[in-house]
């Protein structure tokens, strides 16, 4: 259980007692203001929750600008050297001053653009991708942070109900105590106990706030939200095309990385392609112009082992993603097993609580209950008996508790290495 500690420093100085003590009194306000966001926020179901994630999420925002970026870098396909233009002037026709301007631009042939074009839609789905991986993420946080609130209203609720039991104790003990029926140890433990149950009382709101917090913190959102309370206590997990999703998302992802190193080879295998120059002159012979004329060139690279060594990298960086495609198959596919086996175990202790364990600690409850009552059960007999009941009811929810957490796993199974 998570606390929230907080330490007060009380000056004892005259002059500053009365301004300590409205301070303690903000301070008080404030936490009972904390706990009421607990129970008081904005109700949401967990589809309505995780919706608002993916639409909140700054993550995902920042994936969608890097789709938009690769989307934009489209219009980059054509690349196209930089216009060069030159001026000579000079005596190089007779002794008058001539002059010569020239203009040459030099284009991609071959497959170059197109290989470009390719590569970059190539990226934009690897972004699309990778986003999706990031909202597989964001949906599994916002589950468990659900459940975990539902969690700790469900304590709550049971000391809610320990309180009602130990109230109603109470006034026995001390109906018992004034007709001498019982000694005064029997109140005395009946006060400590209920004023325990109160210490706790506080305890869980703090949790509740706790848990607020984190579910807040993965919707991304400033509104006080809560899980609506009409949603049950145990996880519903749809078992069908759980693992196929997982397993979808990690292929489709590596897959998509060796489709992006395939079309960065095929770009620079085209790099190794010549280029195509044309070109526009305009002179003046005797300081006249009246001469002009067009050129044509090629631009071969002769060197060409800077691209070619670039393409075998590329060609090792799809090995590479087909080796972690493998290794990620093989570790979810064990991860499955190790968590199926986990969730059979959490959902053999729930079963046995939901079929009999609390049946018996409602059995037990209601008949020391009345034994106490009539005076056919001794006092420590019936403590006995009620905190067996007590520790069956919280065994219960904590099996709950855990086998939620183990279906959640098995229905979001963690991806490494993305």
């Amino acid at each position: 259980m998570n606390y929230i500690k907080y330490s007060f420093r009380i000056i004892s100085h005259a002059n500053l007692a009365k301004k300590s003590l409205r301070t303690l009194r903000l301070i008080f306000i404030l936490l009972i203001s904390s706990f009421s966001f607990a129970q008081n926020g904005k109700s949401v179901s967990l589809q309505k929750a995780i919706e608002m994630a993916k639409s909140n999420n700054i993550n995902l925002k920042i994936a969608d600008k890097e789709i938009e970026k690769q989307t934009a870098l489209k219009k980059t396909a054509f690349q196209a050297d930089p216009l060069q233009v030159q001026y000579q002037g000079g005596q190089f026709n007779s002794v008058d001053y001539d002059h010569n301007i020239s203009v040459q631009q030099y284009f991609p042939v071959g497959k170059i653009t197109k290989a470009n074009r390719q590569l970059q839609e190539e990226l934009i789905r690897l972004s699309e991708k990778r986003k999706a991986l990031s909202e597989y993420a964001i949906e599994k946080a916002v589950t468990i942070a659900y459940y975990q609130y539902l969690y700790g209203v469900s304590i709550q609720k049971l000391n809610n109900e320990l309180d009602a039991i130990y109230t109603k104790f109470l006034k026995n003990a001390e109906l018992r105590f004034n007709t001498g029926e019982s000694g005064n140890i029997e109140v005395i433990s009946a006060k400590a106990k209920v004023k325990e149950i109160e210490m706790i009382k506080v305890q869980l709101e703090f949790d509740l706030a706790i848990y607020q917090k984190q579910l807040q913190f993965f919707v991304q959102t400033e509104e006080n939200i809560i899980p609506d309370s009409t949603t049950p206590m145990q996880f519903s997990m749809v078992t069908a095309g759980s693992k196929s999703k997982v397993e979808s998302l990690v292929t489709d992802y590596y897959q998509q990385q060796i489709s992006v190193y395939q079309k960065e080879a095929n770009t620079f295998k085209a790099m190794r392609t010549p280029k195509l120059g044309l070109g526009y002159f305009a002179q003046s012979i005797d300081t006249k112009f009246y001469y002009q004329g067009f050129t044509a060139g090629l631009q071969i690279p002769l060197l060409g082992g800077v691209n070619t060594a670039r393409a075998q990298a590329s060609a090792i960086s799809i090995s590479q993603s087909e080796l972690e495609l493998d290794k990620n198959k093989l570790t979810l596919k064990l991860q499955m097993q190790e968590l199926k086996n986990d969730f059979d175990k959490q959902q053999k202790a729930l079963d046995y609580y939901q079929k009999d364990g609390l049946h018996y600690a409602e059995q037990i409850i209601t008949t020391a209950q009345k034994s106490y009552a009539n005076g056919d059960m001794s006092y420590w007999a019936y403590i006995s008996f009620l905190n067996q009941a007590i520790d069956i009811k919280k065994q219960s929810a904590e099996a709950t508790n855990a086998y939620n957490q183990s279906a959640i796993q098995l229905q979001f199974p963690s991806i490494s290495n993305n």
